[in-house]
């Protein structure tokens, strides 16, 4: 069942990105897995530019469990995308987000979906609540 097509104006953080020459498979398009990595990294964006989350050094760290992607329209090189961000939930210790690729200039998603971290302990790997900063940052971009 093909799911409602959202709008980029559904998406609080807009993240674009440069798709590479490698993201393209044989067929000539991206590649789906390659989705999940755009999701990726605009989620990560989203924590690094408003929540001040340092990747390299903070005492937890995002780990995905759940990721999905309903593929709309294919992607190819070397097409400039922008990928919205919005957050779905904030748990305890897990953050649920949802997610669309745009192709630049295109007000209707390419591939829409959805990805879950749930923090840990960057040592133990014990999850771990979300740090009341984080949370309190992330309510701009709740849908």
């Amino acid at each position: 069942m093909k799911p409602e097509i959202k709008l980029l104006t559904q998406y609080p953080f807009i993240f674009p990105i440069q798709t590479r020459w490698a993201d393209n498979d044989i067929y000539g398009h991206v590649n789906n897995v390659t989705y999940y990595s755009y999701f990726d990294t605009a989620a990560n964006a989203l924590l690094i530019q408003k929540t001040d989350f340092d990747i390299h050094h903070s005492p937890i760290i995002g780990l995905v469990v759940n990721s999905s992607c309903h593929f709309l329209e294919e992607l190819t090189y070397p097409e400039i995308i922008e990928v919205g961000v919005a957050i779905a939930k904030i748990g305890n210790s897990s953050l649920s987000y949802d997610l669309a690729i745009f192709k630049q200039g295109k007000t209707e998603a390419s591939a829409q979906g959805q990805f879950v971290h749930v923090f840990v302990e960057r040592e133990t790997k014990k999850s771990t609540p979300i740090p009341q900063k984080m949370r309190d940052a992330l309510q701009d971009y709740m849908l």
